[in-house]
């Protein structure tokens, strides 16, 4: 298995516990000092892994669209993706068009995302 099918199966993954609302699951791809970058600044894991715990966010669906991007630098892997979700935050459903970045290295045990980065498709 390459780097990038490896780095590809566990951003899957994580999706797929995103859309099951699994908050451990979720955490545990999650390095300790994980922080996600939106149009409102940086949120660090402990809000986002709380917030799925509790129910005020919940994932219904996420996709890529088209091909993801993986690039390789060593025990550190960088992917690309756009990202089509839908969900609801605090019972109000939402839609999401995104352009991913997402920074994974790795460690004794796999693969954990170190920084989440996302922005809109369109401004």
């Amino acid at each position: 298995m390459t780097t990038e099918s490896e780095v590809l199966a566990v951003s899957a993954a994580w999706d797929a516990a995103l859309v099951r609302n699994d908050a451990e699951a979720v955490a545990a791809v999650m390095a300790d000092g994980w922080v996600y970058v939106g149009p409102t600044g940086p949120t660090p894991k402990a809000d986002i892994v709380g917030w799925i715990a509790s129910g005020q966010l919940a994932h219904h669906t996420m996709e890529i669209v088209g091909d993801a991007r993986v690039v390789a630098y060593g025990d550190s892997a960088i992917v690309t993706a756009r990202k089509q979700s839908t969900g609801a935050w605090n019972g109000v459903d939402y839609t999401a068009d995104e352009w991913i970045s997402e920074v994974f290295v790795r460690n004794a045990d796999g693969w954990l995302c170190v920084l989440s980065h996302k922005c809109p498709t369109e401004l």
